[in-house]
């Protein structure tokens, strides 16, 4: 019986949503409704996405931007995202979702772009490999540090009344700009060991732009990004 419940459950890789899509709405998105039910009595916290917005016409995302998912992933956290809301309204639970933009910490898997970047990197300097693919290198994302989205998680249970909300930097930077500051730290060229827009590594349909307005968190929870 507990007293709040932090729902970070699901098939999290994006690009594994397309070879998955069944098993990915059964975790990814009924997993949240499954979650609801078992703890009726809990605070919830539901781990919502920036995935869920797509290719908006927004130049920056807030919480009121209209959602276009563009993968099974943000199909599957859009169902999560409105059943959260859904059971707050209708039964008068305590029910919040962090509507989270890209974040990443030390402990990130290899699947994806961040870490397999910085592992190729590393791996590339010390001889023992000799290129880094990668797919559409000009997509652009708000990315973020784990540590500091957690502290959001947790301030949003704490307030008076459940809400969702954007937690982002309102930075973003393509995946070009994080591939040339990864071989920068070890003084390399990144164009000499990369190659990118390889097919097997581009997804049906591409996420092109993101970048969040965390201004509703800032000044209902305090809360900035500090990395």
């Amino acid at each position: 019986k507990p007293d709040e419940v932090y729902n970070l459950g699901s098939q999290s890789f994006v690009a594994g949503s397309w070879k998955y899509p069944i098993s990915t709405a059964e975790i990814t998105g009924l997993g949240v409704l499954r979650m609801l039910e078992a703890f009726p009595d809990a605070k919830f916290y539901q781990a919502s996405s920036s995935e869920m917005f797509g290719n908006c016409d927004a130049q920056i995302i807030s919480e009121n931007t209209p959602m276009n998912p563009r993968s099974p992933y943000g199909c599957a956290k859009v169902l999560g995202h409105n059943l959260t809301k859904n059971y707050r309204e209708s039964y008068n639970r305590f029910c919040t979702s962090g509507i989270l933009f890209n974040h990443e910490s030390e402990r990130r898997g290899y699947e994806f772009v961040t870490r397999k970047i910085s592992h190729h990197v590393a791996a590339i300097k010390l001889g023992l490999k000799d290129k880094l693919k990668l797919g559409n290198i000009d997509s652009m994302r708000d990315w973020g540090y784990a540590p500091d989205y957690v502290e959001a998680m947790w301030l949003m249970m704490q307030s008076e009344e459940p809400k969702d909300y954007v937690i982002a930097t309102g930075k973003t930077h393509s995946v070009r700009d994080f591939c040339k500051a990864a071989f920068d730290c070890v003084d390399l060229n990144w164009e000499d060991y990369t190659e990118y827009n390889n097919e097997a590594d581009m997804r049906p349909a591409e996420l092109d732009w993101l970048k969040g307005d965390s201004t509703l968190a800032e000044k209902e929870l305090g809360w900035k990004p500090q990395t």
